[in-house]
């Protein structure tokens, strides 16, 4: 967005911010409820309209926990074209869950996935259902105040921070920055992997967190890049010539940056943030792969966008494709990672049936 054109949304920003100060303030005085439960809550989200990395960070506390634990994710289940609670099955698609419930459900072993876009309700059905529930892992809920977490977790882009952003629609924030406040931890997310002392130091004074606030730094590790579809004979080029990367994610620029050191020129198609992929999208598609002018190339999109593409009307289409998708993890910086584990396990245990 142009420096000028967020001057000219800038009374529509104040306008919103302080719509959102006004609600804030309502759940501050209690006038509007907000529920805390007997079971361990965690929320991970962010003050800007998506792109931070919660669905890895959600990943990894279902790594970190569920050796141990008995975990759920609730989520609202965006795009989704249902409604009210619904408990994640095998039989469940993205038109029923959404694509980032899909993917924790298809990823892991042993949880619960459920949706609802009440997530009180849908806390209170979870724990109806399974009493014997360690901990429930809410994904993007910030500013869903209705629900009062036990541990709050705050993601803010290391190339974007919260402290450099403004409010919609002027920035891509949701409510003041005054709001991470809230948060009992803050994670900058995306970081280089070589990560200087001085740097993080600079961004923390920049922050200005509470004493209570604990505050970590996570990057982003790819491992090999997977086929989407079951194709053996199927391989990742050591080198390839072209690379039609296709994303419907809010920010792509990691794994752009990822790509470009894996072949002479990428190709990007970008998509809205979870797209619904059409027919006509993967007409387009096939069509900007045919065009390459070389036989050393290969289409590569995200997990997320797997599980929406992975429907039997586009599967049709796409499965004699070389379509890859590279899975992503997060990790943390030095001492970041121990401490970061043993904050949030000594959370669950702490607090099982005691509020």
């Amino acid at each position: 967005m142009t420096r000028i054109l967020q001057v000219i949304l800038l009374p529509v920003s104040l306008c919103y911010g302080l719509a959102m100060q006004i609600r804030n303030l309502l759940f501050d005085l209690h006038v509007l409820p907000s529920r805390s439960f007997n079971k361990p809550v965690i929320s991970v989200g962010n003050l800007t309209y998506g792109g931070t990395g919660k669905t890895p960070h959600i990943e990894y506390l279902i790594r970190l926990l569920t050796p141990k634990m008995f975990a759920a994710t609730l989520s609202r289940g965006y795009g989704r074209e249902s409604n009210g609670f619904i408990l994640a099955s095998k039989r469940s698609n993205v038109k029923y869950i959404g694509d980032e419930p899909l993917q924790f459900l298809k990823k892991f072993e042993g949880i619960k996935v459920a949706v609802d876009e009440k997530r009180s309700r849908g806390i209170q059905t979870l724990l109806e259902k399974y009493p014997d529930l360690h901990v429930i892992l809410l994904d993007d809920a910030f500013q869903h105040r209705y629900v009062k977490p036990g541990l709050s977790i705050l993601l803010t882009d290391y190339h974007r921070p919260y402290t450099e952003d403004m409010i919609l629609p002027s920035g891509t924030l949701r409510e003041f920055s005054a709001g991470a406040s809230r948060a009992d931890i803050i994670i900058v997310t995306k970081t280089p992997k070589i990560f200087s002392p001085i740097t993080r130091r600079r961004i923390i004074e920049d922050m200005k967190p509470k004493p209570r606030q604990r505050v970590y730094f996570s990057y982003i590790k790819y491992t090999d890049p997977v086929p989407v579809f079951d194709t053996p004979d199927l391989v990742f080029p050591a080198k390839a010539t072209n690379i039609l990367l296709f994303t419907g994610i809010a920010n792509d620029y990691p794994l752009r940056e990822h790509l470009e050191r894996m072949c002479s020129e990428l190709v990007v198609m970008k998509f809205a943030d979870h797209h619904p992929y059409t027919l006509k999208n993967v007409e387009e598609i096939i069509r900007k792969f045919t065009d390459l002018p070389t036989q050393r190339k290969i289409i590569v999109t995200t997990e997320k966008d797997v599980m929406r593409l992975k429907t039997p009307e586009l599967s049709t289409y796409l499965k004699n494709l070389p379509l890859f998708c590279v899975p992503m993890e997060i990790d943390f910086h030095g001492t970041d990672k121990e401490n970061f584990d043993n904050e949030i396990i000594r959370y669950v245990e702490k607090n099982q049936g005691n509020h």
